[in-house]
């Protein structure tokens, strides 16, 4: 690679060598090395058909000669391909797999950032001269990856974020793929726009409507045309094409600034009335409350959004009176927010829950004058309480009575051991 570059400012800029890993199918794969009787089959994670999942979210090599794809629902899959091995997911092994996969990046440098459970970006400029030339550490990661591990996975490498995402993703499975500085225009202007990041299906289908096909038409054409017709947008895409992304690698301990904290399900049967509803919010409404509270965070307001069972989706938002990590303020103001907005011309198929306008904990707080400020106090101690007894015992040992009995949102909505009188609280 050269020594240096040049931005789009005229300014000189030092090159850098950014390596981006993708664990080839990596919920799939993490089955099959944990079954390998499977290995020899077409597999597809998927969904619990029971609980209305039932998609797939990953699949193999063998699957995909049948042009199974992420996204099908389980019955079309089983149609491309009629031996499709279908297995459930299995979360904490992928967590697991990805935690090790990171353990490895970061004994070639620090700078390891994220992209989802089976992507990271890596930087490795200031790794060369203890670990070698880019190329060679993406090598040794890959052989690290399929030893330690038994999963493949492929590695881009370039000089810049995007191109180097992109590199990992032109040779799949368990390869290397370098895009220099120098030759980037000859390997990747030809391709479809589509494979850029940043351009989805929407703005790829925008694209083509102006004749622009590849990734090279897309660095060719004229910026101002392209804001114009995309704003802001269109511009960064253009950088992008034409390799001026400068964006930084952020270090594995980098903790960005959470700005919501959400919670959704799709119910196994769809929900009828407002009771139905309410027991989905509650126990959504938990799982945020903790994660609030592990972030060291309240929040100012809440949304809900809904899908019918025509999948239509509504959402609305209401301000908190006061920041709050509480469930059950948070539950009841999502209640509340629902109740008043939805309309009951549909049945709800999916429910979703998120924090909003999240502050530091200890931020000093205004109570409202029309709030009952000892009730609020009341709450907060006893859901601190249960939290503390969760973490201790497990997050089953205590729950709502409301809650007894099935997971309102993995099994039909019929165990109710609360009264209606008692409702809401």
């Amino acid at each position: 690679m050269n020594e240096y570059i040049y931005s789009f400012s005229g300014k000189k800029a030092n090159l850098r060598n950014i390596l981006h890993c993708d664990m080839n199918n990596f919920y799939a794969s993490v089955e099959c090395m944990l079954e390998p009787k499977l290995k020899n089959y077409p597999v597809a994670v998927c969904g619990r058909v029971e609980d209305r999942h039932g998609i797939v979210l990953a699949k193999n090599y063998h699957a995909k000669k049948f042009d199974v794809a992420t996204g099908d629902t389980v019955w079309m899959a089983k149609k491309k391909c009629p031996e499709l091995v279908i297995v459930e997911p299995h979360f904490d092994e992928y967590l697991k797999y990805s935690s090790l996969a990171k353990q490895i990046y970061c004994q070639y440098t620090d700078m390891v950032e994220p992209f989802g459970l089976d992507e990271c970006w890596l930087d490795v400029t200031a790794s060369e001269l203890l670990f070698g030339a880019p190329d060679t550490i993406a090598q040794k990661i890959r052989e690290t990856i399929k030893n330690d591990l038994g999963l493949t996975i492929s590695v881009g490498v370039s000089f810049n974020k995007i191109f180097a995402k992109l590199g990992s993703d032109m040779k799949k499975p368990d390869a290397v793929t370098v895009i220099n500085h120098d030759d980037f225009k000859e390997k990747i202007w030809n391709l479809p726009v589509c494979n850029l990041f940043g351009v989805g299906r929407a703005t790829d289908s925008a694209l083509k409507k102006v004749y622009i096909n590849t990734i090279g038409d897309l660095a060719r054409c004229d910026p101002a045309f392209l804001q114009s017709r995309f704003g802001k947008n269109g511009v960064k895409l253009w950088q992008y094409a034409n390799g001026a992304d400068d964006s930084e690698v952020e270090k594995i301990d980098y903790n960005r600034t959470v700005k919501s904290v959400g919670h959704g399900t799709t119910t196994p049967s769809d929900l009828k009335n407002n009771d139905e509803v309410w027991k989905v919010i509650l126990q959504l409404t938990q799982d945020i409350a903790h994660r609030l509270k592990a972030y060291g965070l309240r929040a100012n307001g809440v949304s809900v959004s809904v899908r019918d069972c025509n999948f239509c989706a509504k959402q609305w938002q209401k301000k908190l009176e006061s920041p709050s990590q509480c469930t059950i303020i948070i539950a009841k103001s999502a209640f509340e927010l629902f109740r008043q907005s939805y309309k009951w011309n549909k049945d709800i198929r999916s429910v979703t829950v998120t924090a909003i306008d999240l502050v530091p904990k200890d931020i000093p707080k205004q109570d409202s004058v029309f709030s009952d400020s000892e009730k609020t106090e009341r709450l907060e101690k006893l859901d601190n309480c249960i939290e503390q007894i969760r973490n201790r015992f497990g997050k089953s040992i205590i729950k709502n009575a409301v809650l007894c009995g099935n997971d309102v949102r993995s099994s039909p909505l019929s165990s109710v051991a609360f009264s209606k009188a008692n409702s809401y609280i």
